[in-house]
């Protein structure tokens, strides 16, 4: 099936105004320590069925999914759905030891493969398969503050990186919790420089590149960030930012 995966990855960048017929119900699943069990629906809004697999991984989204390691079972890892129909997946925890002092970060793939087009329609038709990937966030219980609250602890400074030979925002999550971004830009001098998202892990730094900066930063930079919380929503801050006196 590993096939199937560099497919989608393949023809992602060929077909830009198709769109997935599996939908799945969230954006992120946070599953709790004191659960076992944890489920999720995915649902065929398109006109025709699909074959639908599923896996998960734990960052590394190119590999094999029979050489994926992971501490979680999840069924059923091949099915069909019909169309207007849908299919609850089970994520069941193995036991395996993990972290107790902060979250743990997976991810969920749901790879869509739409049926072979009839003989007639071969010749004119692109099959293209697609695949959905969500956080999944393993939280031990009894974690110190709220995650709702660990972006309002970030600590952002501009610095130079060399290797990309470019100015990036760094930014330090001192939180146990794994922190969205759904966006970041850096406020300064009346221009808006975009930053791109991503995610911050617990007690980890990341980086990330400003476009279109080439000047040092000025002493009124500012960062303004899309924060996503475990329902799927966003919440805005502009925070100040620190230069790196090395920059």
């Amino acid at each position: 099936m590993m096939a199937l995966v560099s497919a989608s990855i393949a023809c992602a960048s060929i077909a830009t105004t198709a769109a997935a017929a599996v939908v799945v119900s969230g954006t992120r699943l946070v599953f709790p320590s004191q659960e076992r069990e944890m489920t999720l629906k995915v649902t065929n809004d398109g006109r025709l069925p699909s074959l639908v697999q599923t896996w998960i991984d734990t960052g590394t989204e190119n590999d094999s999914p029979d050489k994926i390691d992971v501490p979680f079972t999840l069924t059923p890892t091949m099915f069909r759905v019909e169309p207007g129909k849908g299919q609850t997946l089970r994520i069941i925890y193995t036991n395996e030891p993990l972290p107790t002092d902060k979250e743990s970060l997976f991810w969920i793939n749901v790879l869509d493969v739409p049926p072979k087009p009839a003989a007639e329609d071969e010749r004119n038709r692109l099959q293209v398969a697609f695949r959905t990937r969500i956080k999944m966030m393993y939280r031990p219980q009894g974690l110190p503050g709220k995650a709702e609250e660990a972006p309002a602890l970030l600590k952002w400074h501009i610095a130079r990186d060399p290797e990309a030979n470019q100015y990036v925002l760094k930014t330090v999550n001192p939180s146990p919790y794994v922190v969205s971004l759904g966006s970041v830009q850096l406020k300064m001098g009346g221009k808006t420089f975009d930053a791109g998202m991503g995610y911050v892990l617990p007690g980890a730094s990341q980086k990330f590149p400003i476009t279109g900066l080439e000047s040092a930063p000025a002493a009124d930079a500012t960062v303004e960030f899309s924060s996503i919380d475990d329902w799927g929503g966003n919440k805005n801050a502009q925070v100040p930012v620190a230069i790196d006196p090395r920059h």
